[in-house]
C-alpha cells in the first residue's frame, strides 16, 4: 500500500509544469526520490539552477500536488539542484537534438513568424505588437515575442515586466540556454533585459551598429528556448535599416504587418517598409491603422490625424503582390495609452475598449490564418 501511495504522489509531483520551461517536472528529469511514511510523503526535486527565480512557485506547486493525493496528510519536499552533466542533457533534450545556435524557425517550422513594422517611429507599432501578442495568447495560441527594436525597446514595460525601478528582469540562463520570461502567457525577449548594471537604476542605452545589431537578432533567434509555438512576433524598429535587413534574412519566409497612422505622411513611408519586406522573400499579410478617428462622449468624431492612411498602405501594397488588407483601424485611446504605462494591455485590461476591440478584431483574422504545410518537409517515420 506504502509502495502504490508513493507511485501516486510521483505522479501528482511529476504533472506539476515548470512556469518558465512550461513542461512537466517528470519530463524535465526533476523528480528525484519519493517516500512515504505513515500519510507523509517525502519528495526530493533538482532545479535546474541555483538561485532558480522560479524556486519558490515549484517549491509550493510540487508540495500541493503531494498533498492532494488522498492518504497524505503532510509533506516534506527537499529541494536540490541539477549537476553539470544533468543540466546539459537537459538542454540537449530541449533543443529536440538540433545543433547549438541552429536556427529553430527555419523555412521547415511549423511556427508563424511575423515581424510587425512600420515606416517611422511614433504610430505605436510597440503598443500594437505587445496588444496582438497578448490576444493571440488569449486566443489559446503558444505566442513568443522578440523585441527586435533593439535601440528602442519597450515591450517588457508595456507587457508589465518591470521591477519597481521600472527596469526589466534578467532572464534565467540554462547553461547557453536563455529561458525567456513570461508575461499574460507570451514568452519575452528584449535586450532590454540584459543591460541592467549593478548599482544602476536605469537601463543603458544601446548605440550598436550593423554588426551587433545582426548579431543580437541572431542570438534572440537562436539562444532563447520559446519552445513549440504557434506564432512568433518580432517588434521591429522603425524604417528599412539594418535590423530590418537582417531579419529579413535571417527569415525570408516571414509574413509582414505593416502599422500606420492615418495621416499621408506616415503612410507614404510605412509603403515603404512592406516593399523593402517583399524584396528580402518576406510576405506583407495585413495593414494595421493605429490612431484612428475616435467617438468623443458627445457623440461628435475627432480625426486628430486625418483619414484614410490605412486603406491607402493596403491599397499600395496590393497593388505590388498578393492582396493586403486593412485588419483593424485602432481609434485613439486613453485606455491603450494607460495601459502600456501601467503594463497592462488593454485588451486584458479594458476588453470593451474600443482600442482592444479593433486590435483584438485583428488577432482574430490573424489566428485563423496559419501557416501551412506546402513546401515542408513533413519527415514522417523519421
Amino acid at each position: 500500500m506504502t509502495a502504490e501511495l508513493a507511485e501516486r504522489v510521483r505522479a501528482a509531483v511529476a504533472a506539476v509544469t515548470d512556469p518558465e520551461l512550461r513542461r512537466p517536472l517528470g519530463e524535465l528529469d526533476m523528480v528525484r526520490g519519493v517516500d512515504v511514511h505513515g500519510s507523509t510523503a517525502d519528495v526530493g526535486i533538482a532545479l535546474t539552477i541555483v538561485g532558480c527565480p522560479a524556486a519558490d512557485r515549484i517549491e509550493r506547486d510540487v508540495r500541493d500536488a503531494a498533498a492532494s493525493v488522498a492518504g497524505i496528510d503532510a509533506v516534506d519536499v527537499r529541494v536540490g539542484v541539477m549537476s553539470p552533466d544533468e543540466r546539459k542533457a537537459l538542454t540537449e533534450k530541449l533543443r529536440g537534438g538540433r545543433a547549438k545556435r541552429e536556427m529553430p524557425f527555419g523555412p521547415d517550422s511549423l511556427t508563424r513568424v511575423i515581424a510587425v513594422t512600420s515606416g517611422k517611429g511614433g504610430v505605436g507599432k510597440s503598443t500594437v505588437t505587445a496588444n496582438l501578442a497578448v490576444a493571440l495568447a488569449a486566443r489559446g495560441l503558444r505566442v513568443g515575442l522578440v523585441d527586435a527594436d533593439v535601440h528602442g525597446f519597450s515591450i517588457p514595460g508595456l507587457l508589465g515586466l518591470v521591477d519597481a525601478d521600472g527596469l526589466p528582469p534578467a532572464p534565467t540562463k540554462l547553461d547557453d540556454l536563455i529561458l525567456p520570461p513570461i508575461a499574460y502567457g507570451v514568452k519575452v525577449i528584449s535586450i532590454g533585459m540584459f543591460l541592467r548594471r549593478p548599482g544602476e537604476d536605469a537601463a543603458g542605452a544601446v548605440a550598436w551598429r550593423g554588426p551587433m545589431l545582426h548579431r543580437t537578432v541572431q542570438q534572440f533567434l537562436t539562444d532563447v528556448f520559446f519552445g513549440d509555438l504557434d506564432v512568433l512576433l518580432l517588434d521591429m524598429p522603425p524604417g528599412t535599416g539594418d535590423v530590418a535587413i537582417s531579419v529579413g534574412q535571417l527569415l525570408p519566409h516571414a509574413d509582414v504587418l505593416v502599422v500606420t497612422t492615418p495621416q499621408a505622411a506616415a503612410a507614404d513611408v510605412a509603403v515603404r517598409s512592406g516593399l523593402v519586406a517583399r524584396q528580402t522573400g518576406q510576405r506583407p499579410i495585413g495593414v494595421i491603422e493605429n490612431m484612428a478617428a475616435m467617438t468623443l462622449p458627445d457623440g461628435t468624431v475627432l480625426d486628430l490625424f486625418g483619414a484614410g492612411g490605412g486603406q491607402e498602405v493596403a491599397r499600395a501594397l496590393s497593388s505590388e503582390g498578393d492582396d493586403v488588407p486593412l485588419l483593424a483601424s485602432v481609434p485613439l485611446s486613453t485606455a491603450l495609452r494607460t495601459g502600456g504605462d501601467d503594463g497592462r494591455p488593454v485588451v486584458i485590461a479594458r476588453p470593451d475598449d474600443p482600442a482592444a476591440r479593433a486590435i483584438d478584431a485583428a488577432a482574430a483574422a490573424l489566428a485563423v490564418r496559419p501557416r501551412g504545410l506546402a513546401g515542408k518537409p513533413l519527415r514522417l517515420g523519421v
